[in-house]
């Protein structure tokens, strides 16, 4: 009886440990498990992924091409004709006769109420040529338009206070276009472009008609030439 009682019991103990010794081995491998992902966790939290240098810097704006020089040989007979606040547009071959000429305005500062401001506002506008040794005017837009002739046709008698001017060079040299920012006087409220570009025939700017394609000659004298401007 004892040894059965013994036996039982050692049968018993067995018992015991064979179930404690399996939940050990999963009690370890749940806390290696936690162990890892604890790990895991303060490796992620610890160390954010490096942020790309593109997305760090914004990518800057394009710079806007600075405005070129203008040389003092062209700006200096360009102020001669206008004076200090004189703006060089265009120089070079403008009339594609062979010299050289220089187109420059003086700027409008403010428009006149009611006026856009958009395009080229002025008050005067030259043309000089390169002849040799020095610059010859050839060309002036004050409160009329006016060649080495005289006044040019189709222009508007009464005197102008200011101008808005398009231009653009093409195979035929240069072209413009005079606008009167408001209606001269005596015109009807009439505001119209006058074209101007160069005649190769009398070798000198003509004003254009209406269809911008043949030249009109030039008035030695205006009928109203009292001046607006004080």
């Amino acid at each position: 009886m004892r040894r059965l009682v013994e036996k039982s019991g050692d049968d018993h103990a067995w018992g015991v440990d064979a179930l404690i010794e399996p939940r050990k081995e999963i009690m370890k491998t749940i806390g290696l498990v936690a162990l890892a992902f604890t790990a895991l966790t303060m490796l992620s939290c610890g160390s954010s992924a490096p942020t790309s240098p593109a997305a760090k810097e914004e990518p800057a704006a394009p710079a806007v091409p600075a405005k070129p020089a203008i040389p003092a040989d062209i700006q200096k007979p360009a102020e001669l004709a206008l004076g200090s606040e004189t703006e060089v547009l265009a120089f070079g071959d403008l009339s594609k006769s062979g010299p050289q000429q220089i187109l420059a305005i003086n700027r409008l500062k403010a428009a006149p109420p009611g006026v856009s401001a958009e395009g080229i506002l002025l008050t005067r506008a030259v043309i000089v040529q390169n002849e040799g040794a020095a610059w010859k005017q050839i060309f002036l837009c004050d409160e009329h338009l006016k060649n080495t002739k005289g006044f040019l046709g189709g222009t508007p008698l009464a005197p102008v206070n200011g101008w808005r001017l398009q231009y653009e060079q093409h195979d035929k040299g240069l072209e413009m276009y005079f606008t009167p920012l408001t209606s001269p006087k005596g015109e009807g409220g009439h505001v119209l472009p006058v074209g101007i570009r160069w005649n190769p025939k009398v070798k000198r700017y003509q004003s254009l008609d209406r269809t911008f394609e043949n030249f009109l000659g030039e008035l030695p004298s205006l009928e109203t030439p009292e001046s607006q401007i004080r």
